[in-house]
This record gives C-alpha cells, sequence and structure tokens, in this order.
C-alpha cells in the first residue's frame, strides 16, 4: 500500500498553503508539504486530547523524552533532558538564538543555495550575511568556511543546514566534525537545522551534529514537522551540546514559552509512533527520485538533476534552457509550481527546487507539462 495515494481532486480540498497560492489549473510541487494523510497515531492523540478538553497550556518533557529515545534507537546517540528544551518551531528557535547569541551588525555563515528562512532570519533582524557556497558537487567547502572565519567579515555565529535544503546533501561525519572544530577554534557558535533529520534515503546515513565528541559546541533546532508532514502544529525542540550551555543561557526570556499542547501531543505521537512510517515515506521518495531522474534524461534535455539522499526536495538546474526565469515558465507556460532559485541564493536564479513527497502519477505530468511547455 503506497502512502502517496491521494488524488488530486483530494489534494485540493485542502486549505493549507501549497494547494491554495497557484490558481487551480497549476500543479503545485513546490512548499514542504506532503501529499499524504495524517500518520493516524497522531489523529488519535489529537482528537483524544480534544475530547478530553485537554487544551490547556503545555507541560512537562514527554516532546524531549520522546526525540531522545527517537534517536537513541534512530542514531546510537542520546541527549540528556537537561540538553533540550521546547521551542516554537525551528526558526522561532534559530531566530532567539541569534538574538541571544549575536548583535545587531554581525555577520552570520550561511551555504548558498539554502532554506530561505535563514536568509530573512539574519537580514531582517539588522545582522549581515556572509556567503560560503557549497561546492559544485554540493558539499560543504571547508577551506572557504576557514577563509570567512578569519576575514574581515570574522562572524558570530554559522546556520548549517543538515540534511541541505534545497539539493539534499548529507554531510558527513567528517565533514562535521571539521566545521565544528573550526567554530570552536574562531569562536563561532554553530547553530544546524535538523528538521530533515529524518527523511534520508534507504541505506544512508544520517548524522546528527551532536553525536559527535568535536561538536559538543553547537546547537540543534529541531522540529517533527517535516518529517511527519505536521507543520500546522507548530512545535520544536533546542538541543545543546555539552559544551553550549552558554547559548541556551543567552536566550531571551519568551524563548521557550511558544510551543503549543496540540502541538506538542501531535509531535510526541509521531516520534513515538511514527518511525516506520517515515521509513516507508522515504522508500517512496527514494522511488520518486529515480523516477524524476528518468523523466529529466528522457524529456528535459536541458535540464541537470543532481540526486541527493536527503530530504524529498530536488534542485534543478535549468541553465541549459536558456531562460531568464524557469520558475516563472514554468507557471505560465507549463501550470506548473515550483520554488524560484533565487529565494535560495543571489546566484541560483536559473535553478527551481522541486517537492518529490506526491504520487509518481503526478510528477510525472509535472515533468510532461514542462518539457511540452519547451517546445
Amino acid at each position: 500500500m503506497t502512502l502517496f495515494d491521494l488524488t488530486e481532486s483530494e489534494l485540493r480540498r485542502r486549505t493549507s498553503l501549497k494547494w491554495n497560492v497557484y490558481a487551480p489549473d497549476v500543479l503545485p510541487l513546490w512548499v514542504a508539504e506532503m501529499d499524504v494523510r495524517v500518520l493516524p497515531e497522531v489523529v488519535t492523540a489529537v482528537t483524544e486530547a480534544l475530547e478530553a478538553g485537554d487544551t490547556g497550556y503545555p507541560w512537562g518533557t514527554r516532546y524531549a523524552e520522546a526525540y531522545a529515545d527517537m534517536a537513541d534507537a534512530r542514531w546510537g546517540w542520546r541527549p540528556e533532558l537537561d540538553q533540550l528544551r521546547r521551542s516554537g518551531d525551528v526558526m522561532n528557535a534559530i531566530l532567539s538564538l541569534l538574538l541571544g547569541n549575536t548583535a545587531e551588525g554581525d555577520h552570520v555563515v550561511l551555504n548558498p543555495p539554502v532554506y530561505p528562512p535563514f536568509w530573512q532570519v539574519v537580514e531582517g533582524y539588522r545582522r549581515h550575511v556572509t556567503q560560503v557556497p557549497l561546492t559544485a558537487s554540493g558539499r560543504l567547502d571547508l577551506a572557504a568556511l576557514e577563509a570567512a572565519f578569519t576575514g574581515p567579515d570574522r562572524p558570530t555565529a554559522y546556520l548549517l543546514c543538515s540534511p541541505h535544503n534545497p539539493n539534499g546533501t548529507v554531510h558527513t561525519a567528517e565533514e562535521l566534525s571539521a566545521v565544528a572544530r573550526l567554530c570552536r577554534e574562531h569562536g563561532v557558535l554553530l547553530v544546524v537545522d535538523e528538521i530533515h533529520a529524518p527523511l534520508v534515503d534507504p541505506g544512508n546515513e544520517f548524522v546528527p551534529v551532536l553525536s559527535l565528541p568535536d561538536a559538543q559546541n553547537a546547537v540543534v533546532a529541531f522540529s517533527a514537522g517535516k518529517g511527519w508532514n505536521l507543520p500546522a502544529f507548530k512545535a520544536g525542540l533546542y538541543v545543546r551540546g555539552t559544551d553550549a550551555v552558554a547559548a541556551f543561557d543567552a536566550l531571551p526570556p519568551l524563548a521557550n514559552q511558544s510551543t503549543g499542547q496540540m502541538a506538542t501531543i501531535a509531535h510526541t505521537a509521531a516520534l513515538r509512533h511514527g518511525q516506520a512510517w517515515v521509513d516507508a515515506v522515504m522508500v517512496e521518495v527514494a522511488a520518486n527520485k529515480d523516477l524524476l531522474g528518468r523523466l529529466v534524461d528522457d524529456l528535459l534535455p536541458g535540464v541537470t538533476y543532481q540526486r541527493a539522499p536527503g530530504t524529498y526536495l530536488a534542485w534543478l538546474d535549468c541553465t541549459g534552457l536558456g531562460l531568464e526565469n524557469p520558475r516563472d515558465h514554468f507557471v505560465a507556460r507549463a501550470k506548473v509550481g515550483l520554488n524560484s532559485g533565487s529565494d535560495f541564493g543571489p546566484d541560483h536564479g536559473r535553478f527551481v527546487r522541486m517537492n518529490l513527497a506526491t504520487s509518481p502519477a503526478l510528477i510525472t505530468e509535472a515533468v510532461e507539462r514542462m518539457a511540452s511547455s519547451l517546445r
């Protein structure tokens, strides 16, 4: 039984972002929502809480405990509970960490192309971005990072996306350890977004940065929202390394006050009961990556797709098509909604990001529409 079996007509009855921003004749494969039903155990947990009137303020450490148990079972690493605090969601956690640990005018390192809210959380709060792009193969550039850490605009923080969004790179233990050592040596706070942590292809290993002895200076922002398609339930966790107590101590007063009760219940149920479910999701996503690779080769010869094992997102280089703005072309001419590469970095306007957490039929239709628009 497939998880991505909802029809387009069923999906168009949804009222959330993905299926409502574009016109009804546009096939949306953009924002990171999954075209799946909610994990049944989450439905049960939330329904039981509502029926019991359990709608007050959140309390306790059950979300943190569920995360620690997942980390132990999935990755062989267990944080202590005093290393975890609840947060509103990943980006609110990152914002709080920056507000508490950096000052206006400071520089923060990003690795473009990278998740658009990273740019917003830095520049929108009067910090400056120091760009250290990924290499041509999509890996971290350690030499360039060291140069940035010692250059004229020396940063106070580094925001790392792991796995990387949009290109799906899964960083190795060696890369993460080297990054953490550089941050420690140069006094840079290492903040790691691990919201995509459970979303790796079968047979590939995600490495939690805090499982590494050399990376105990890092702070992680995590949420079950992405892996179990629960963005409607805003919740998350801060997880600090054993050497990052000061980063927690510097958090603003309300940094831990924004997780809702229903979100805590939903995310905890997902972590407790949805490990096999998310693994099944990634089996289907991996098959969709194979499908996309074949479709691009057969129908979009001017497009390059460099497959990677992380996330359910595909990063497509459309430079060979000669289009000034591929995203706008595909919306207007193919009626396919994708994310514009320019949102991920100023040098990536000829890229698009495609969401593969949907049915093979919709992916096939989208690529066929894209191919037809180029004839």
